[in-house]
């Protein structure tokens, strides 16, 4: 089960640093931080193949993709109160490194 939360949080992380690269210049921290995730994306779906049969893992990804487009699609185009946006992607951006650190942690974690 832990599987697919992360797989989910890296889908998500994924879009976001989508959106990221796209609209922020990118640093040598967050490159870094891209190539550590990516480790971790490997090593979650190393260990999904070896535990989980490959349908599930295929289907589960292609609903998580799908799920974590419409989330950031829809901070992207914005959830407003009164005028003032209530989340946008530059909070999402802040919260970046934590995820990072959840990602990693779980994926350490789904090893043991």
């Amino acid at each position: 089960m832990l599987f697919y939360a992360i797989s989910f949080l890296l889908f998500l992380y994924f879009k976001i640093a989508r959106v990221h690269r796209r609209d922020e210049k990118s640093t040598l921290l967050i490159t870094l931080q891209h190539i550590i995730i990516l480790g971790s994306f490997i090593a979650t779906y190393a260990y999904g193949v070896t535990h989980i049969e490959w349908y599930f893992i295929l289907g589960s990804s292609f609903i998580f993709f799908i799920i974590a487009a419409l989330m950031i699609t829809s901070l992207q185009l914005g959830i407003f109160v009164d005028g003032k946006p209530l989340l946008g992607m530059s909070k999402v951006y802040k919260f970046l490194p934590f995820l990072s650190i959840i990602i990693v942690s779980l994926s350490a974690i789904i090893w043991l």
